[in-house]
């Protein structure tokens, strides 16, 4: 029988980007993936992270336990803060996308930009820095770009409007700060042309997120 990982989406945009990269890393892997696209667009209407949102994402997780899923990976940052709560009684590791990435950029840099394509995304992204700097007693500073109207385009199709606004949105922040942090799995394509285009270092989570993923899975079946 095959080992399975649970991937819990809120966007159709990286199911398929996100669910080749878990089969190179780990193709000994059997992926679940749970897509409910009604947890973003409740979220954006209330403008944050919703008890109804969690309860309902809560659900996926007893879902992917009841399914035989050994980890879960949460691809959604703007539903990141859900994951600590869960985490109490959950049976399983819950990794969030974004915090290896997070890691990865409070090593590197004292200050970093942080863009994303909902408002919604950036202070669960914020807050994670700040506790990962804390943890580490770094002081960084932190700025935020807001590539407004990308997200609307990614989901009607438009990646070249998307990869438009994420680019100018960066050129605006790349004076201030030392690396730019993509704070949605979504912008991951935008890493290397955000590379090339402001000549910072440029971080994205979908890569060093399942890298996590596969460093704990190894962890897990040594102990066995």
């Amino acid at each position: 029988m095959k080992h399975k990982i649970a991937a819990i989406y809120t966007g159709a945009a990286l199911v398929k980007p996100l669910s080749d990269l878990l089969n190179e890393i780990l193709p000994g892997y059997q992926v679940m993936n749970i897509l409910d696209d009604s947890m973003i667009a409740d979220i954006i209407s209330a403008g944050e992270l919703t008890k109804d949102v969690k309860r309902r994402l809560y659900g996926y997780y007893e879902i992917a336990c009841a399914s035989g899923a050994e980890l879960i990976l949460n691809t959604c940052s703007s539903i990141g803060d859900a994951v600590y709560g869960a985490r109490e009684f959950m049976p399983v590791p819950i990794v969030r996308i974004d915090e290896a990435m997070s890691r990865k950029a409070i090593e590197t840099a004292d200050s970093i930009a942080v863009l994303a394509t909902l408002p919604t995304t950036l202070d669960p992204t914020i807050r994670l820095l700040e506790s990962y700097a804390r943890d580490s007693g770094k002081k960084i500073s932190i700025v935020s770009g807001l590539a407004e109207g990308a997200f609307s385009a990614i989901t009607a199709g438009d990646g070249e409007t998307h990869d438009r606004l994420i680019s100018e949105t960066a050129q605006k922040v790349a004076l201030t700060c030392d690396v730019i942090l993509l704070a949605q799995g979504s912008m991951a394509r935008m890493e290397e042309p955000l590379r090339q285009l402001t000549g910072k270092t440029v971080f994205s989570s979908p890569r060093t997120g399942i890298e996590m993923v596969k460093e704990i899975l190894e962890g897990q079946n040594n102990e066995n």
